[in-house]
């Protein structure tokens, strides 16, 4: 594996760790989740193929093929609970509303569906609960659904506007909603779920975009990029109070990228503005100082990403065909 270290040296370091095995099959507009030990992408599509694939990776990021979806999708959105890593709805050729849930021995089992059918939308965690937030039903959707760690279903308080493309972010307290679209406004609109699954509606993004992405690092949650009137660099950070700041942007705008949390980092990696498929990758701090490391191997968009370990993930996406490359970053 190529390693190239570019932080200063100290006790722990961000470096590019190289390319993990790749997937078992190339797809893109997949789902990726975390539990135990091991980092998981489930679903995706070819454009000839909707998948059930599972592909999961420990932490010396050995790949194995857990027992697959119970129905094959794309648009999908993985969350984390307890001793679960959770893959809800997306389209089958239909909207599916089916969850498929993974225990940290990758036992599959398959808890009550969502309330309603989409894809598109958005997962989130918080305290004992994975929730499932917006989405596509044919028209947007405001729903959301919440499983415990027993994984009871329960539906909290709606989102306060309805739309997909939206991305989930967790920090403190808190499980955030922000950013997406109902196909004519982009929202700034940011919904805040508490451990009791009250909902909340703090400051709004910068700037209204779908396609954007969520990660947490610290006593920040941090939605970056997407696509406004054009592709969007803005990155908006939330503390642990809900307050509102607008760090250093994206070092390129871009739409449709993944993120993840490895150690003191949330990565942003991927994205396309509708003419080029990009390999940056975007890393900021617990400080919310923006480094950019060394580049992913493939440019791509409608990838996925997950954290196993020391290891932040980029699996699959679309590039000028459907890739299953996985990049791996390193916090050791």
């Amino acid at each position: 594996m190529l390693r190239m270290v570019f932080f200063l040296k100290g006790s722990k370091e961000l470096s590019y760790y190289g390319t993990a095995t790749a997937l078992s099959v190339a797809r893109y507009y997949l789902a990726g989740a975390s539990v135990g030990n091991y980092a998981l992408f489930g679903g995706g599509t070819n454009d000839k193929s909707m998948f059930t694939t599972v592909d999961a990776y420990n932490t010396s990021l050995t790949r194995s093929t857990p027992t697959a979806l119970s129905a094959g999708r794309f648009g999908l959105a993985g969350a984390s609970v307890g001793n679960y890593a959770l893959f809800g709805g997306g389209n089958t050729g239909s909207v599916s509303k089916v969850v498929d849930a993974y225990n940290t021995s990758l036992t599959r089992s398959t808890p009550t569906a969502l309330s309603v059918g989409r894809y598109s939308l958005a997962g989130a965690s918080v305290g004992d609960y994975a929730l499932f937030g917006g989405g596509n039903t044919g028209s947007v959707s405001k729903v959301v659904d919440a499983y415990n760690t027993s994984l009871t279903r329960s539906t909290p308080t709606a989102l306060s506007v309805g739309r997909y493309s939206l991305a989930g972010a967790s920090v403190g307290d808190y499980a955030l909603f922000g950013g997406g679209t109902n196909d004519e406004s982009m929202f700034t609109t940011v919904d805040a779920y508490n451990t009791s699954l009250t909902r909340s509606t703090p400051t709004a993004l910068s700037v209204g975009r779908f396609g954007l992405a969520g990660a947490s690092v610290g006593n920040y949650a941090l939605f970056g990029g997407g696509f406004t009137d054009s592709v969007s660099g803005v990155v908006d950070a939330y503390n642990t109070s809900l307050t509102r700041s607008t760090p250093t942007a994206l070092s390129v705008g871009r739409y449709f990228l993944a993120s993840a949390s490895v150690g003191d980092y949330a990565l942003f990696g991927g994205g396309t503005d509708d003419e080029s498929m990009f390999t940056t990758v975007d890393a900021y701090n617990t400080s919310l100082t923006r480094s950019t490391p060394t580049a992913l191997s493939v440019g791509r968009y409608f990838l996925a990403s997950a954290s196993v370990g020391d290891y932040a993930l980029f699996g699959g996406g679309n590039t000028d065909s459907v890739s299953g490359v996985v990049d791996a970053y390193e916090f050791s």
